[in-house]
C-alpha cells in the first residue's frame, strides 16, 4: 500500500489529467412541452378567450366599452326598462344617466363625496344615497322638461381641438387642463330635479333594495341598522342588529330581505315584518355581494379575516383616499369595512381621509352557496381575486365581478368556473341588466361601464406563456386537442422576450402536416386564434415535441483535500468520495450543481476527493474515477 503522500500526488495528477474521473450521460431524446391544465394557461395571454378551470380555452362572451366617466369610482349601477344605465361614481361624485348608445348625461352632483348606492323606482324615479353624512335623494325627470342632448363619446374623444400655438406656452398649461376636465364632462341635464328624501343620521348608505310594495330598504353602517321608508316618506328603523355595517341588500321571490354584514360575515334573513334569522355565518368577516337564482338559492361573496375567536370587529383597516376639504377627520367616526382600492393618481388638491368599502383586505374572496333548505357550502373560492359584484347572465351562470386584476369569472359548479375575461381596468364592480339579455358591468380605477354578452365574441386570440428549452433545439411536430374552428401558430428566438427578434408566427397545418416548421431555439411559443361556427370553438390542450441539441458533460471543479473525511463514509483506501450532488455517498447522480458545502471531518489517515459537474441536457450523469501512482502509467478503477 502506498503512503499518503504518494496517493495524494496521484489524486493531484487527477485534477490534472481529467479523464480520470469520467462521467457517461443518458440522453433522453426528444421531449414534449404540454399546456392543458388551468394554472399552466393562465399564465399566458388571452384576448376575447376565456380559461376553463377544467383546463382548455374557449371563446368569452363579448365586451365592449359603452362610455368612460370622468370619476375613478363606480360604486353601484342600476337599468330601466328601457335599457338606460344609471351610476353612481365617485371622484367625482355624480350619477350619470347613459343610453344605450352610449351617451351620457349628468343627472345628479351632490355635495357629499360619493353616490354609494342605487336603485331604480317605479315612475323613472332614481334613489340615490351618498356618503359621508349619507342622505337618500330622489332623483326625478320634471315633468314635460325636454332631456338635454347627451354626449356619445369618451370624454377623452370629446375634448376639443386647442390652438397649437398654446401647447408651446408652458404658462397656459395649467388652463389648458381645466379646459380638458370642462370638454370631459358630460353635460347636467336640468330636466332632472333632485330631493332629499331620507336622512337616516348616520355617516354611512351602502345598500338600497325595493319591494314590490315600493317601500325603500336602507342599509346603514355605524350601528348597523336598516331602515325602511313607505312610497308616502314614513320611515323607521326596520331591522337592527349587533354588527357595525350592513354592506348588502337583496330580496326574494317573497320579498324577504337577504342582508350581508361586516364584522362577523353573517347573513341575515328577514320576513317583511323585520324578524331577523342568521342564515349563515361565514368563515371570512364581510359579505360583499349577494345575488338570488330563481331556484331559491342565495349566493354570497365575502372577503377579509375573522378575528381570533371570530368576534366582530368595526370594520377592517379602511384604506383611506383624501378627497374634498368636506372629509370627516380621521378618527371621528368608526372604520368602514370593504375592499381596498388603490386610487388612481390625480392632480386635484386634496384633504381629509374618506373610508373606502373593504379597506385592509387580505386573504381572497370565497363564494357560498345557501340551497331553500338553508344549507351551506362553499363553491368557489380565490387567493388573489376580491369580489365586488355577484349576477346572472342570459345563461344562467353566476358572475363575480372581482379586483383588484379586474376579472370576471362565471361559476358553474363547485370549483367549477371559467376566467372570462380581464377589463382594462382594476376592480370591475357592479352589474345590471342591458337590452338583449346582456349586462351592463361597471369599473374602477377607472370608471367605465362595458356591455357584457350575451352572444360570444366572433374571435379569440390566445397566446402561451414562453417557454424555455434550456439549450438550443430543434421543434418538431405539434399535437392539438380541441374542437371547432381553431388556428394553431407556433414561433421560436433565442431570447427570452419574443419582441426581440424571433421568427414570425407560423401557421400549423393541423389536418395534414402538424409539423412546427420554426426555426431551432433555445425558447418557443404558441398561439391560438378561435373562430365562431356552427360547432363552438375550444382548445382542451397543445403540445410541442422538440429534441434538445446532445451535450457532452462537463467537469467543472475537482478538489483534493489531506486529512479530510467527508460524509457520508463509504471507506475505500482511506478516501472519501463525494459526488457532484454535494457530498452523497459515491455513485450515480442526476447532474446537480454544489449548493452547500459538502459535510466533512478532519481525519489525518484519510484524503478527501470532491467534484461538480453539471449536464446541460439535464441528462443523467454517472461517474467511474481512476487513479494512477505517481510515474505510473496505468490509471487503476478506484469505484
Amino acid at each position: 500500500m502506498r503512503s499518503s503522500r504518494n496517493l495524494f500526488l496521484f489524486l493531484a495528477a487527477l485534477i490534472l489529467t481529467i479523464p480520470g474521473l469520467i462521467p457517461t450521460a443518458f440522453a433522453e431524446g426528444t421531449r414534449t412541452w404540454e399546456q392543458s391544465k388551468f394554472d399552466e394557461l393562465t399564465k399566458g395571454t388571452p384576448t376575447g378567450v376565456a380559461i376553463r378551470s377544467t383546463g382548455g380555452l374557449e371563446l368569452a362572451p363579448t365586451f365592449k366599452s359603452l362610455y368612460a366617466t370622468p370619476s375613478t369610482y363606480i360604486w353601484a349601477i342600476a337599468s330601466d326598462d328601457a335599457g338606460n344605465v344609471y351610476v353612481a361614481a365617485g371622484a367625482p361624485a355624480r350619477v350619470y344617466r347613459i343610453t344605450p348608445d352610449g351617451k351620457a348625461t349628468i343627472i345628479f352632483e351632490p355635495k357629499e363625496l360619493q353616490v354609494q348606492a342605487l336603485q331604480t323606482g317605479p315612475g323613472g324615479a332614481i334613489y340615490a344615497a351618498t356618503a359621508p353624512d349619507g342622505k337618500v335623494y330622489k332623483l326625478e325627470h320634471k315633468p314635460g322638461a325636454k332631456p338635454q342632448p347627451a354626449k356619445s363619446d369618451s370624454p377623452q374623444a370629446a375634448v376639443p381641438d386647442r390652438d397649437k400655438d398654446k401647447d408651446k406656452e408652458k404658462d397656459k398649461d395649467d388652463k389648458d387642463k381645466d379646459k380638458d376636465k370642462d370638454a370631459a364632462k358630460p353635460a347636467a341635464d336640468p330636466s332632472w330635479s333632485s330631493s332629499v328624501y331620507f336622512e337616516p343620521g348616520t355617516k354611512y348608505i351602502w345598500a338600497l333594495a325595493l319591494d314590490r310594495s315600493g317601500n325603500l330598504y336602507v342599509a346603514t353602517g355605524d350601528h348597523g341598522e336598516i331602515y325602511r321608508v313607505t312610497p308616502k316618506g314614513a320611515h323607521s328603523v326596520f331591522f337592527k342588529c349587533d354588527e357595525t355595517h350592513i354592506r348588502v341588500l337583496a330580496l326574494d321571490a317573497q320579498d324577504n330581505l337577504i342582508a350581508g354584514s361586516d364584522g362577523s360575515g353573517l347573513i341575515y334573513h328577514i320576513s317583511p315584518a323585520g324578524e331577523g334569522f342568521v342564515l349563515y355565518s361565514a368563515p371570512k368577516k364581510e359579505i360583499t355581494a349577494l345575488a338570488l337564482d330563481r331556484a331559491g338559492n342565495i349566493y354570497a361573496a365575502a372577503v377579509g379575516e375573522k378575528r381570533s375567536g371570530g368576534a366582530p370587529s368595526s370594520g377592517m383597516a379602511a384604506a383611506l383616499l383624501t378627497m374634498g376639504s368636506n372629509a370627516p377627520t380621521a378618527g371621528t367616526s368608526p372604520q368602514a369595512p370593504g375592499i381596498t382600492i388603490t386610487p388612481a393618481p390625480t392632480t386635484t388638491p386634496m384633504a381629509g381621509p374618506f373610508p373606502f368599502p373593504g379597506g385592509g383586505v387580505s386573504g381572497g374572496s370565497d363564494v357560498y352557496r345557501i340551497a331553500p333548505d338553508g344549507s351551506p357550502a362553499r363553491v368557489w373560492t380565490s387567493h388573489e381575486d376580491v369580489v365586488y359584484a355577484l349576477a346572472f347572465d342570459s345563461q344562467g351562470r353566476l358572475l363575480a365581478g372581482t379586483g383588484n386584476r379586474g376579472h370576471i369569472f362565471a361559476i358553474t359548479g363547485l370549483d367549477d368556473f371559467s376566467d372570462l375575461l380581464k377589463a382594462p381596468a382594476s376592480q370591475v364592480t357592479a352589474f345590471a341588466k342591458s337590452p338583449g339579455g346582456g349586462l351592463y358591468a361597471a369599473t374602477s380605477n377607472l370608471g367605465k361601464v362595458f356591455v357584457l354578452g350575451p352572444g360570444p365574441e366572433a374571435e379569440g386570440k390566445y397566446e402561451s406563456d414562453v417557454f424555455d428549452a434550456k439549450i438550443f433545439s430543434r421543434w418538431g411536430r405539434a399535437d392539438f386537442r380541441g374542437a371547432g374552428s381553431v388556428d394553431l401558430y407556433a414561433r421560436s428566438g433565442n431570447v427570452d422576450n419574443p419582441d426581440r427578434n424571433w421568427s414570425p408566427w407560423k401557421k400549423i397545418d393541423l389536418a395534414k402536416n402538424p409539423e412546427t416548421g420554426i426555426p431551432a431555439a433555445r425558447y418557443a411559443q404558441w398561439k391560438a386564434v378561435l373562430h365562431a361556427g356552427t360547432a363552438a370553438p375550444g382548445v382542451d390542450s397543445v403540445s410541442l415535441n422538440y429534441l434538445p441539441k446532445n451535450a457532452a458533460p462537463e467537469i467543472d471543479d475537482v478538489t483534493v483535500q489531506v486529512g479530510v473525511k467527508y460524509q457520508p463514509l463509504p471507506k475505500t483506501s482511506g478516501i472519501s468520495l463525494g459526488s457532484d450532488s454535494g457530498g452523497s455517498s459515491f455513485g450515480g447522480s442526476s447532474g446537480t450543481h454544489f449548493e452547500a458545502a459538502t459535510p466533512s471531518s478532519r481525519d489525518r489517515d484519510s484524503i478527501g476527493v470532491k467534484w461538480s459537474a453539471h449536464d446541460e441536457n439535464d441528462d443523467q450523469l454517472v461517474y467511474s474515477l481512476y487513479y494512477r501512482g505517481d510515474g505510473e502509467t496505468r490509471w487503476l478503477l478506484l469505484k
